[in-house]
């Protein structure tokens, strides 16, 4: 009771006008969602000054909902599909769900203010596209249109016809039906402040070097473009012609052959501010192209290259001002090794899986990577093997990690160490900042103890992916005894019983998001209904072959949510709404 008076007594102390300037400077959601428990004057004053927001899953409320509660938003970030349908053909029905139309019907209507509007992974028609436009085609200032499908470049020429004001276009890895390239052509005919084109990993063909080089004549402010298959010498004008450019991704080396190569694109030359960098397909007669500005590179994206381990050593040492690197495993823990010795700013690493021959990722190369570079914040790895050491010196030196994820790959040879309870232990006492924590291991690597002290040491944990690990139960239960702060949970072939999912989800306070695939299901998922929580819609969906690939095990799909009951459920998904209690 006091302490309720002591928050009342302050909440009236200090003016409306005052208030709303202090919550101007708070960024955090987190933060304003607990400015806003404060008391219903502060509720109220979030709810006016809120200038983003973003809905980590678009059946979590409604847009009429959104619209009572935050009037006056100018940026708002909506997610479809469950992450997991993205990483592998046919792991959920396809028409699962995720359309954007009733979003942007009611942000035609009353979404006033809004400037920026960010899609992912949702199903977008060309027809919420014209909505859109003719309703905010003056204003729109970002679309994002990421790893969306269902739109086709029609869609997009009323895009680029209408919002002139437009400063971010962003498609990555969109799946879009192209007729023809009409709609670049009328960007770059009627933009003149464009900053950031992003089409890079999607199958567009009918890119014409010229319009982009006539976008970076009209938009001086163009900083950041990553495009599709286009060939590299033909951007030589627009190179010349993009002076404040600062991140180029994308492109491909097709057109010029034998001796020639190494002359021809040697003498092309990047803008000067160039500082991120991905050349797709580029080998090692290509890459000669970047050493004389490898000093000055920041971001290199080698994922999609054919460089194989020496190449990536003989590039990254001359690198030493490198922040963020992606490649795959062909780096090997030779390239690693090179990394730790020169690229000690280094503060994001991916390490993607490309099935490489030659290039091995190890516990001996992360081992030295931690070593090395102390600044990581962000590292992910597909790893060939991992000892309790390495996960151990992670802990012990990359004290700034808020985002780690280790994935084991599945191979013929026995993982040298098992169990890695230990080391799970140290890496988590050690890296106390983490927020997201992914762990995809084999079977036998992570038993119950190891669950348990995720549950004991990951109290600041708030996204978690786990992947065959633990040995029963008892393991499930025990790390939900912790984790005070989880709100999104996956897990795949963790064979739980759906009563211990249940009682896991009770235990988990703050979880509002959990995807399970492969666990001990029934036929009508009966259990799940112990998900007895206010607000919590259940979704189960048999096993079933979805697409082209062998049939999958049942999945299960809960969430927080204050729409109640989805309307466009397909056949394959079982709504277990007895669960929605109201509250």
């Amino acid at each position: 009771m006091e302490n309720r008076s002591f928050r009342r007594a302050m909440s009236f102390a200090i003016p409306d006008v005052a208030l709303e300037c202090v919550m101007a400077y708070i960024d955090d959601p987190h933060d304003r969602h607990a400015v806003s428990l404060v008391c219903r004057k502060w509720y109220n004053i979030d709810a006016l000054t809120r200038k983003h927001i973003t809905i980590a899953l678009c059946y979590t409320t409604t847009p009429a909902r959104l619209r009572t509660r935050f009037p006056h938003l100018e940026s708002l970030k909506l997610k479809g599909k469950p992450r997991a349908a993205m990483y592998s053909l046919g792991l959920t029905p396809e028409d699962w769900g995720g359309y954007v139309e009733p979003w942007v019907n009611q942000i035609s209507e009353s979404f006033n203010c809004l400037k920026s509007l960010n899609l992912r992974r949702m199903i977008v028609w060309d027809a919420d596209l014209n909505v859109l436009v003719r309703s905010h085609g003056h204003m729109l200032q970002e679309l994002m249109l990421d790893k969306c499908s269902g739109f086709s470049t029609d869609g997009l020429l009323q895009v680029t016809r209408s919002c002139r004001c437009l400063r971010t276009l962003f498609l990555e890895e969109s799946s879009i039906v192209e007729k023809d390239g009409d709609w670049l052509h009328e960007l770059a005919v009627k933009n003149r402040v464009l900053e950031t084109l992003n089409f890079y990993m999607t199958e567009l063909k009918f890119i014409n070097s010229t319009d982009l080089e006539l976008i970076a004549k009209n938009c001086n402010s163009l900083l950041c473009l990553k495009i599709s298959d286009c060939e590299i010498f033909d951007l030589a004008g627009f190179f010349r012609a993009a002076s404040n450019l600062e991140e180029f991704g994308g492109g491909s080396f097709n057109n010029v052959e034998g001796g020639d190569i190494i002359s021809e694109y040697s003498s092309m030359s990047f803008p000067p501010n160039l500082r991120h960098v991905g050349l797709n397909y580029m080998g090692k007669n290509e890459m000669s192209m970047l050493f004389p500005r490898a000093s000055l590179i920041k971001k290199l994206d080698l994922q999609y290259t054919l460089l194989d381990t020496e190449d990536h050593c003989q590039l990254i040492q001359r690198c030493p001002n490198l922040e963020v690197l992606e490649v795959r495993n062909a780096i090997g823990d030779r390239g690693l090794e090179v990394v730790a010795r020169n690229c000690n700013k280094l503060r994001g690493l991916r390490i993607e899986n490309g099935d490489d021959e030659e290039g091995v990722v190890s516990q001996k190369g992360l081992a030295i990577l931690a070593q090395g570079c102390p600044k990581l914040e962000y590292l992910t790895a597909y790893v060939s093997d991992i000892t309790n050491a390495a996960l151990e010196s992670i802990g012990a030196f990359c004290k700034n990690l808020t985002d780690f994820r280790l994935v084991l790959l599945h191979k013929e040879e026995r993982v040298t160490e098992l169990p890695l309870d230990d080391g799970v232990r140290a890496l988590l006492m050690g890296c106390r900042k983490l927020r997201r924590f992914t762990l995809y291991l084999q079977q036998g690597c992570l038993t119950d103890v190891g669950l348990g002290y995720i549950g004991k040491y990951g109290d600041n944990i708030r996204s978690m992916v786990l992947g065959s690990v633990g040995d029963s139960d008892a393991g499930l239960l025990e790390l939900s005894k912790g984790c005070p702060k989880l709100q999104k949970l996956e897990m795949r072939s963790c064979w739980f019983s759906e009563r211990a999912l249940a009682l896991a989800v009770m235990q988990l306070k703050s979880l509002k998001y959990i995807w399970v695939q492969g666990y001990k299901a029934s036929k009508t998922g009966s259990d799940l209904l112990g998900m007895n929580r206010p607000y919590w819609n259940i979704e189960f969906i048999p096993s079933g072959q979805w697409g082209r690939i062998a049939e999958q095990p049942a999945q299960i799909l809960a969430y927080y949510s204050l729409a109640g009951p989805r309307t466009d459920y397909p056949e394959t998904v079982v709504s277990l709404y007895p669960s929605f209690l109201g509250a």
